[in-house]
């Protein structure tokens, strides 16, 4: 008979040596360069994360565009805008391309500068010359005029929300000519220049008749315009009424404060807006954004609007694929995972963790696929039971109430194959910074990774497994190198299921993640 252990050293040998260090000192694959900088684009947020800081990540940002070519580049900005809802890294890159090629801007600069929020990132990142330029540019102004063109006054108002670039700091700095009396008259009230008052869009007009009194009637402006006014219940009635999903959303608590929920019929029409399908669709949500409501709701907030953010919850997941065969979903509940999903921002740090980030993929993944195993793990595997018929909400909750430690990725696979375990599908949901289970001192850093190890051992009893590893901080490394049988794929938005239901179906290529970035058209 064979001798077994002498061939588990030689397929141990046959591994992959890692070839780097992640962020916690252990050992690790790098990423490629495109991989890499996809990471970096659809997880982060320029804010400080556990193991680096946002000026860190705008470095490796800036380096990793000098390796890969404009058009990646302006793909990757087209998937984190539209697939991946991410805000500031979709602006960074249209500032790099900016720099490194105008043509490719243009091909992009409608679909990712989107809105004024977007349309202020770009000029902001641009001016402070962190790509290498401090001036906008003849061809950047000229996007500039034409997306200004093509929205309406009430669009352009509306947008016009947010400083550091104001919408009026835009206007002053490329000088649009207006093709209308209401363009022109709108434009001289951004700027404090002379205006014909009566030319204003009548949107204007009725947001200064209700700043000066004339006017009772709540214009239908952005919350954010009306904040700073001494408002009434009956106001903020009005408000809430009209208010889009996301800031009904985001305001439930404020709307219980100001007596919002006392008027009759406004828990229901509330309720029924924030489960509403079509509206869901539209609001672009994040999962995680509506256990954060859910979440931070305080007992003010009758009953049937905190249920309604539970089947807004179950309509956001209803369309996430099912898929065959068994899976196992490794949660990372470890120290590092209690900090803030997006990062740090001083007085705008979101209170959403990445463990929170972690459990509702996990339980998301329970809900649709029953027959899932969760196997949570920090320092070693944590002992935790889902019922799948429980809701997102609760399975999640659960998760992120466990135990933590330090981080040791190979954990729940050796666990797996202690038991002699059977499946089809692996995910792991981790910022990947493995350190428990990996030196890299002396000869030890010669080695594969102890992820790699152990999954090498779980595909000699299961041929065909999968492994997908979601990444949900902006960091360089991996557990597991990318090959046929592995995906490594960023993201906490909805595009990540589909991805993996894809990997998993073997409908990818073998560039996995990238070559669904690079099937982008322009």
């Amino acid at each position: 008979m064979a001798n077994k252990n002498l061939f588990q050293t030689i397929a141990g040998r046959l591994l992959p040596k890692a070839d780097a260090v992640n962020e916690a000192g252990g050992r690790a694959y790098k990423l490629s360069p495109k991989a890499a900088l996809a990471q970096y684009a659809i997880t982060g947020c320029l804010n400080g994360t556990f193991y680096a800081d946002a000026e860190t990540q705008l470095q490796n940002v800036i380096e990793l565009c000098q390796k890969v070519d404009a058009e990646f580049i302006a793909k990757l900005a087209v998937y984190a805008r539209e697939r991946g809802h991410m805000k500031d890294m979709p602006a960074l890159l249209c500032a790099v391309l900016a720099v490194k090629d105008v043509a490719m801007l243009k091909a992009v600069f409608p679909r990712v500068i989107d809105n004024g929020k977007m349309l202020r990132n770009f000029v902001q990142i641009v001016r402070s010359g962190a790509v290498g330029r401090k001036s906008l540019g003849t061809a950047p102004k000229r996007l500039i005029n034409e997306w200004l063109a093509a929205r309406s006054d009430e669009a352009i108002f509306k947008d016009s929300i947010g400083q550091s670039p104001s919408l009026a700091d835009v206007v002053k700095m490329i000088h649009p000519k207006p093709t209308t009396e209401s363009r022109a008259a709108l434009y001289g009230y951004f700027i404090g220049r002379d205006f014909n008052a009566d030319a204003l869009p009548a949107l204007v007009r009725q947001f200064e008749q209700f700043k000066t009194g004339e006017s009772a009637e709540v214009p239908k402006v952005p919350f954010q315009m009306l904040t700073s006014l001494p408002l009434a219940t009956k106001d903020w009635t009005e408000i809430a009424r009209n208010a889009p999903w996301q800031m009904t959303r985001m305001n439930l608590n404020t709307f219980a404060r100001h007596g919002v929920f006392a008027e009759p019929g406004l828990p229901e029409l509330i309720a029924d807006r924030l489960r509403d399908e079509e509206a869901i669709k539209k609001a672009r949500v994040f999962p995680y954004q509506l256990m954060a409501a859910f979440t931070n709701t305080d007992q003010r907030v009758p009953a049937q609007v905190r249920d309604a953010l539970q089947d807004a919850m179950e309509i956001a997941i209803s369309n996430l694929p099912k898929i065959k065969g068994k899976i196992y979903v490794f949660p990372d509940v470890s120290g590092s995972m209690h900090s803030a999903a997006t990062g740090y921002r001083k007085g705008a740090t979101s209170q959403v963790r990445c463990i929170d980030v972690a459990a509702l993929v996990a339980a998301a993944i329970v809900r649709r696929n029953p027959n899932a195993e969760v196997i949570p793990f920090s320092d070693d595997v944590v002992k935790c039971s889902l019922n799948a018929r429980d809701s997102v909400m609760t399975n999640a909750e659960k998760l992120a109430s466990l135990p933590s430690g330090g981080t040791n990725c190979s954990a729940p696979l050796r666990e797996l194959n202690r038991r002699k375990a059977t499946g089809d599908l692996v995910v792991y949901v981790s910022d990947n910074e493995s350190w428990v289970d990996g030196s890299t001192r002396g000869w030890m850093a010669e080695r594969a990774t102890a992820t790699m190890k152990e999954w090498a051992e779980f595909k000699q009893r299961n041929a065909t497994a999968r492994l997908v590893c979601i990444d949900i901080q902006p960091y360089a490394t991996t557990q597991a190198q990318t090959r046929e049988d592995i995906l490594n794929i960023g993201g906490f938005s909805d595009q990540v299921f589909d991805v993996m239901a894809e990997f998993a179906a073997g409908r990818l290529n073998a560039d996995h993640w990238i070559g669904v970035i690079e099937s982008v058209t322009l």
